[in-house]
C-alpha cells in the first residue's frame, strides 16, 4: 500500500466515521440494537476471555518463578510481577489483539455479507443512514462492555496464578497473594481500562469500515475480514506505544 492510497483510505475512514456518528432516526430501535450487540459482541466473548486469561495467568506465574529462583529475591515477587504484567499489558493490549480476531472478523464478515447481498443498498433506498443504523450500535455496545471483559481478564489471570500455587509446590499461595497486594498502584487499573476503550473503538470501527466497503462476492468478504483483523492489530500495537507514553510518563 502506497502513501497516497494510505492517505485516501484514512480520509475515507474519517468520512465513514462522520456518517456513523450522527443522531439516530429512531432511538427505540437504536437502544434495542445496542442491547443485542452487547449480547453478541460482549457477553458471547466472556467464555473465550476467561479460558485464555486463566491459562495465561498460570503461565506467567510459572515463568516468573522459574526465572527469579534466587535467595536474594523475595518469594512474593512472583505475585507482584504477575500482577504488573496482567494489569499493564495482558488485560488490555493482548486482550485487544485477541478480540480483534474474534469481534473484528465477526463485524467485518456480517456487514460485508450485507453489502454483497445488497441489504445495505436496500436500506439506503429506503432513506436510512445505513452506516449509522448498522455500525453505531456495535461501537457503543463494545465500548460499554469492553471494560467488563478487561476486569474479568484481570481477575481470572491472577486466579490462574493462584491455582498454580495451590496445585504445585513452585511457590506458596500466601506469598503469591501477598505479592499481588504489595505496592499496588490503582492507576494501572485505570490505565488498562482507558487503553481498552480506545482499542474497542479501533476494533469495531475498522472492522465495520472494511466490511461496509466490500466489493464483489463471498471471496472479497473473507479478504475484508482478514484485512480488518490485520489493520486493527497494527493500530492496537501502535496506539499501545502512544498511550503508554502518554499515560505512564
Amino acid at each position: 500500500m502506497t502513501i497516497k492510497s494510505s492517505i485516501e483510505t484514512f480520509g475515507k475512514y474519517c468520512l465513514f466515521i462522520k456518517r456513523v456518528f450522527t443522531i439516530p432516526d429512531r432511538w427505540a430501535v437504536f437502544f434495542k440494537r445496542t442491547v443485542l450487540e452487547i449480547t453478541k459482541l460482549g457477553v458471547d466473548s466472556i467464555p473465550l476471555v476467561l479460558i485464555i486469561a486463566i491459562f495465561i495467568g498460570a503461565v506467567i506465574a510459572i515463568q516468573m518463578q522459574l526465572n527469579i529462583m534466587s535467595p536474594l529475591i523475595p518469594a512474593y515477587s512472583v505475585g507482584l510481577a504477575t500482577r504488573e504484567i496482567v494489569l499493564l499489558e495482558f488485560s488490555s493490549s493482548i486482550l485487544g489483539l485477541i478480540l480483534a480476531g474474534k469481534v473484528g472478523s465477526n463485524i467485518a464478515s456480517e456487514i460485508g455479507t450485507m453489502r454483497v447481498t445488497e441489504q445495505i443498498d436496500a436500506l439506503e433506498i429506503m432513506g436510512v443512514n445505513s452506516s449509522n443504523f448498522l455500525v453505531l450500535p456495535k461501537i457503543i455496545a463494545f465500548l460499554i462492555f469492553m471494560p467488563v471483559l478487561v476486569i474479568f481478564c484481570m481477575v481470572t489471570s491472577l486466579f490462574g496464578g493462584y491455582l498454580v500455587a495451590i496445585f504445585t509446590d513452585l511457590f506458596p499461595a500466601s506469598r503469591y497473594i501477598y505479592g499481588i497486594q504489595t505496592m499496588f498502584n490503582e492507576w494501572y487499573v485505570w490505565y488498562a481500562l482507558i487503553k481498552s476503550l480506545v482499542f474497542s473503538f479501533i476494533i469495531t470501527s475498522v472492522a465495520a469500515y472494511f466490511g461496509y466497503y466490500v466489493k464483489g462476492g463471498a471471496l472479497q468478504v473473507g479478504k475484508a475480514s482478514t484485512n480488518a483483523v490485520v489493520s486493527s492489530s497494527i493500530l492496537i500495537l501502535l496506539l499501545d506505544v502512544v498511550l503508554t507514553k502518554l499515560l505512564l510518563q
